[in-house]
C-alpha cells in the first residue's frame, strides 16, 4: 500500500468511518471492464445448455461445467454438493399446437412443467369451460358434476381468456430511488366462513383432478401475459401420473380460441407434447467454490445466486444474468492478486424454482439456525444474492441491525458515480422471493443485491428470456460493486455487524419488504 493510500486509511480509521481500500477497487474495475467473461458465461447457459430445470440433466450439466469453469479461474476446492430434491426431474423436448378447424394456426406457447406427454401427436375438439365465479365448495362440486359427460375426449379450455388491456404507461427501466414504495394491497380473509370462497389455485386443482378423472385429452392455459409473453410455471404435484398433458398459451391464441368457441363454432386442434421424467433427479446439486483466506480463514463471506431456471425460455435474466455477475465477482478477486483475510465462497443454488431449496438445505446443514446453531453459524459474515435480471445495482437491503447497513453504504461509496445508493437494514426473518431469505429466516445475514427493472417483468419466466434481453454494462457494473463489497466485507477485523444478544428478531418476524425480488 502507497503511503497515500495509507494516510488516507489512517484518516478514515480515526473518523470511524469504514476504510475503503482504492487501490483495490480501481485494480477491480479495470479487470471488470477489460477481462470481461459475463458473456461468455451466460452464452453456455443461455444458448448451450438452455432451461435447467432442478433436476434436469441440463441443470446438472450447467453445474459440472460451473465446478470446471471456476477451477479454470483460480478458485480452490469447486464441487458440486448434493440435497435431496425428493423428486423426479422433468425435461421437455417438443410441445406443438396447430388448429386445423375452423381456421390453420399453429399457436404459442410452452408445456406446464412436470406434466405428461400426449404419447405422440393427438387430434380432439377443443371445449370451453366457464366455471362460476368465486364459488364456495359446494358450488363448484355441483357444477363440475355437470360437466362430467361434455369434457371426455376434449382439449379443455378452462375460463375466458384474461382481458390484458392496452398499456399507455411504459414500465420504468431504472428505479427512481426517490419515490416513496408503494403500499401492499389489502388481502380479505374468508376463512372462518362456513362455505368459504374458493381461491383461485383450489378451483384450478379441483378442476385439473376432475378433468383427468373425466378422461379429457389435454388442458390448456392462458398465460395472461401481454405482447406474447408466455410464462410458464409447474404442476403443483410435481407428478406427471396425476395430471393431464397441459399447454400454456400466450393470451392472444387462448384468447381467440375462446372466443371462436364462444361463438359456438367447433375447433379442432392436433397436439403434441414430447416430455420425459428423470428419476435421478430426485438428487439435486448446489455448486460451492472458494478463494482462501489467511489469518480468519475460517470465517467466511458469501457470494451467489440461483443455477436452475425455469423452462419458457434460456433462462438468462433469471439467473444466468447473477450467476453470470457471481461468477464473474469472484473470478476478479481471484486475479486481481488481492488474497483476503476471510475465506470467499461462492455458491450457485439448484431448486430456486420450487421453493429455495437448495440454499435452505444448505443454509440448514452448514450453519442451522440462531434457536438451533451449528458449528458455522457464528463464522459467516454475509452472504450477497443476486436474482432480479440484467439491471445495475443499485442498493442493497441487509437483514441485520442498522450498523449493517451504515457498514455496507460507506464500503460501496466509491460506487456512486455508477448509481450505487447504499444499503437499508431488514428484520424480515420470512421465507420468500430468493435465496437470500433462506439466511434471513436462519437469522443470518443474507443481502439482496437491487437492481433496475430493465425488462423483468416481462422476461422473468417467460417465453423472452433469452440472451438478447442482457445489458451487459449493467451487469459489469453489479460485477465490481459486488466484487468490492464483498472483498472489504473479507477484511474487516470484525464481522458484519449483527443484532445484539436479545434483539434478534423471532421467527417469523415480518419486517419492511426488500427493494427488489
Amino acid at each position: 500500500m502507497g503511503k497515500t493510500a495509507a494516510a488516507a486509511l489512517l484518516c478514515l480509521l480515526l473518523a470511524g468511518q469504514e476504510p475503503v481500500d482504492s487501490e483495490v477497487n480501481e485494480k477491480i474495475r479495470r479487470e471488470a471492464t477489460e477481462n470481461s467473461r459475463i458473456m461468455a458465461v451466460i452464452h453456455y447457459l443461455t444458448d448451450i445448455v438452455g432451461a435447467r430445470l432442478t433436476g434436469s440433466p441440463q441443470h446438472r450439466q450447467a453445474a459440472e461445467w460451473a465446478v470446471q469453469q471456476a477451477s479454470q479461474w483460480g478458485l480452490q476446492n469447486a464441487r458440486l454438493e448434493t440435497w435431496n430434491f425428493g423428486r423426479a426431474g422433468w425435461s421437455n423436448q417438443r410441445a406443438i399446437a396447430v388448429v386445423t378447424a375452423p381456421f390453420q394456426e399453429t399457436l404459442v406457447g410452452r408445456a406446464l412443467a412436470w406434466t405428461p406427454s400426449t404419447g405422440g401427436r393427438i387430434t380432439g375438439w377443443c371445449l370451453l369451460l366457464i366455471p362460476p365465479a368465486q364459488p364456495t365448495q359446494s358450488e363448484l362440486t355441483a357444477w363440475l358434476e355437470g360437466q362430467r359427460e361434455a369434457v371426455r375426449d376434449r382439449i379443455v379450455l378452462p375460463g375466458r381468456a384474461a382481458v390484458v388491456p392496452v398499456s399507455f404507461t411504459p414500465t420504468p427501466m431504472r428505479l427512481d430511488l426517490d419515490s416513496p414504495a408503494s403500499a401492499a394491497a389489502e388481502r380479505i380473509s374468508k376463512a372462518d366462513e362456513a362455505d368459504p370462497i374458493l381461491t383461485a389455485a383450489q378451483i384450478s386443482a379441483q378442476i385439473d383432478a376432475f378433468l383427468k378423472e373425466g378422461g379429457s385429452l389435454a388442458r390448456l392455459y392462458d398465460s395472461a401475459r401481454t405482447l406474447g409473453q408466455v410464462r410458464a410455471s409447474q404442476h403443483s404435484s410435481y407428478n406427471p401420473s396425476t395430471t393431464l398433458p397441459s399447454l400454456v398459451l400466450r393470451n392472444e391464441d387462448y384468447g381467440r380460441l375462446a372466443r371462436v368457441l364462444e361463438d359456438g363454432l367447433a375447433v379442432e386442434m392436433e397436439l403434441e407434447i414430447a416430455n420425459t421424467v428423470h428419476p435421478e433427479g430426485r438428487t439435486s446439486v448446489n455448486v460451492i467454490a472458494e478463494i482462501p483466506g489467511s489469518d480468519r480463514a475460517g470465517e467466511v463471506v458469501m457470494l451467489g445466486g440461483h443455477l436452475d431456471s425455469m423452462h419458457g425460455a434460456g433462462g438468462a435474466t433469471d439467473n444466468a444474468s447473477g450467476v453470470a455477475v457471481m461468477m464473474e465477482a469472484a473470478r476478479i478477486l481471484a486475479a486481481i492478486g488481492a488474497p483476503p483475510r476471510r475465506s470467499i465462497r461462492l455458491a450457485l443454488w439448484g431448486g430456486e424454482e420450487q421453493g429455495l431449496l437448495g440454499s435452505q438445505a444448505y443454509v440448514q446443514q452448514r450453519f442451522g439456525s440462531a434457536e438451533s446453531q451449528r458449528a458455522e453459524f457464528s463464522r459467516l459474515s454475509a452472504y450477497f444474492n443476486l436474482d432480479s435480471g440484467t439491471g445495475r445495482i443499485r442498493a442493497f437491503t441487509v437483514f441485520g441491525p442498522q450498523q449493517a447497513a451504515d457498514t455496507l453504504s460507506q464500503i460501496v461509496a466509491p460506487y456512486r458515480d455508477l448509481g450505487v445508493a447504499g444499503a437499508q437494514a431488514t428484520r424480515n426473518r420470512r421465507l420468500c422471493c430468493s435465496d437470500y431469505t433462506s439466511f434471513w429466516v436462519a437469522g443470518l445475514p443474507g443481502i439482496t443485491l437491487v437492481q433496475d427493472p430493465i425488462e423483468y417483468s416481462a422476461t422473468w419466466h417467460s417465453n423472452l428470456d433469452s440472451y438478447e434481453r442482457i445489458a451487459l454494462e449493467d451487469l459489469q457494473q453489479a460485477a465490481m460493486v459486488t466484487a468490492s463489497a464483498v472483498y472489504h466485507l473479507a477484511m474487516r477485523d470484525q464481522l458484519l455487524p449483527r443484532f445484539p444478544t436479545g434483539q434478534l428478531p423471532p421467527p417469523g418476524t415480518a419486517g419492511d419488504a426488500p427493494a427488489g425480488r
